[in-house]
């Protein structure tokens, strides 16, 4: 009998409002972390689209700096400077080899050999997975990294000049090679093989504690510094990057810093979306709220006239939870059926292009988060407003 007094007075186009403002809204929240979280292994990795805002700056070379090669190097002042900046989050410095390197090879009985030099970065900006990657100092093994455009100018260039056979990432990988470090009257050989290639950073790399220590062993005393720098930006799309680095002669590559933007702003289109649901979530809560203080409002006299008769505020507002409840928990699970169907759409046009893909985890918390949200708010305002008005 309540429930049937109860349901005259819902207002049908108020409660029609909430469902579809509350659909467009958690549909596109729910969305935009799912696509968030498919994307994001395409926003670490170093494809040429999304890369992680770090570049490499160097000196511009000048006659000047031609006759006198000291001024190619960072110095201490010059480094601190540029890490002050608001627009850098990070610097690291490429660590030169100051001893001779050469490595030699045995193919078809003839023994191959060549001068080599080395560089290293900190761990966190190699762009390789490989388990290989680390030096034992009781191991006679060394690992080496080197950029994914050598092996293409060998590949498309040399080898078909001198018509001979192209080289397989995996294939390269496996050949081992002897290296000879020679500095301050020592010698050393080590089996070396290269375990990945790098998009990112165009130097031979070696392990950064290999570097180090090969320094002090057979390395020159003086440190000259650094003449390659890693630069992270917190906002690469900032137009102070390029002032600052054209005032101060920095080379920068004009097309990493590109690709910085591109990811930049695609986070930030996203923040966008996102923030533009959560308005539109808000608005349809407070629809929800103000169509119950209106419901209650217009119906004074029969709350209280219930509440005369011996009914609680749980059993007034029991009816009204439950219509917002089931609602609220049907909207936003046809909203995640809705991001299932659009997600399987669009990873099937990006599978063509991009390895993209992941779990529905973010679909699955994201609406058992919200819907738990806004039962609470729901509820308790229900709850609130009957009590107030029945004082």
């Amino acid at each position: 009998m309540l429930q049937k007094l109860q349901r005259k007075t819902l207002i049908p186009s108020q409660m029609a409002a909430y469902t579809l403002s509350l659909l467009v809204g958690a549909t596109i929240a729910l969305l935009s972390l799912q696509l968030y979280a498919d994307l994001k292994p395409l926003l670490n990795s170093q494809t040429d689209v999304f890369r992680a805002h770090t570049v490499t700056v160097s000196k511009t070379v000048t006659a000047v700096k031609t006759a006198r090669k000291k001024g190619i190097y960072f110095t201490d002042k010059e480094l601190q400077r540029l890490k002050q900046q608001e627009f850098v989050k990070e610097v690291a410095q490429f660590n030169n080899s100051t001893f001779n390197v050469s490595a030699a090879i045995s193919f078809g009985g003839q023994q191959m050999s060549t001068d080599l030099f080395f560089e290293s970065v900190p761990d966190g900006y190699v762009d390789i997975q490989s388990d290989d990657w680390r030096w034992d100092s009781t191991s006679n093994f060394l690992p080496i990294v080197i950029p994914e455009d050598y092996l293409n100018l060998y590949n498309f260039g040399f080898a078909e000049s001198q018509s001979l056979p192209v080289v397989a990432p995996g294939l390269l990988s496996q050949v081992t090679f002897n290296v000879f470090v020679e500095g301050n009257g020592k010698r050393k050989v080590y089996n070396s093989r290269i375990v990945g290639l790098s998009s990112k950073i165009n130097s031979i790399l070696v392990p950064e504690d290999f570097l180090l220590w090969a320094n002090r062993e057979f390395g020159a005393a003086d440190d000259k510094g650094s003449s390659r720098l890693l630069v992270e930006f917190s906002d690469a799309s900032d137009e102070r990057i390029a002032e600052y680095f054209k005032a101060n002669g920095l080379n920068i590559n004009k097309a990493e810093l590109e690709s910085s933007k591109m990811a930049f702003f695609f986070r930030l289109a996203m923040g966008f979306v996102m923030a533009i649901a959560v308005v539109i979530i808000l608005l349809s809560m407070a629809l929800i709220v103000m169509s119950m203080n209106l419901i209650v409002h217009r119906n004074r006299e029969m709350f209280i006239n219930l509440r005369n008769i011996g009914y609680s505020v749980g059993t007034m507002s029991r009816f009204y939870k439950v219509v917002t409840s089931l609602l609220t928990v049907g909207v936003i699970m046809l909203s995640a059926v809705i991001v299932v169907w659009i997600r399987s759409y669009y990873l099937a046009r990006l599978s063509t292009m991009f390895n993209a893909g992941g779990t529905l985890a973010p679909t699955i918390i994201g609406s058992l988060s919200l819907a738990a949200l806004l039962l609470v708010i729901c509820n308790y305002s229900i709850v609130r407003t009957i009590k107030r008005i029945i004082r």
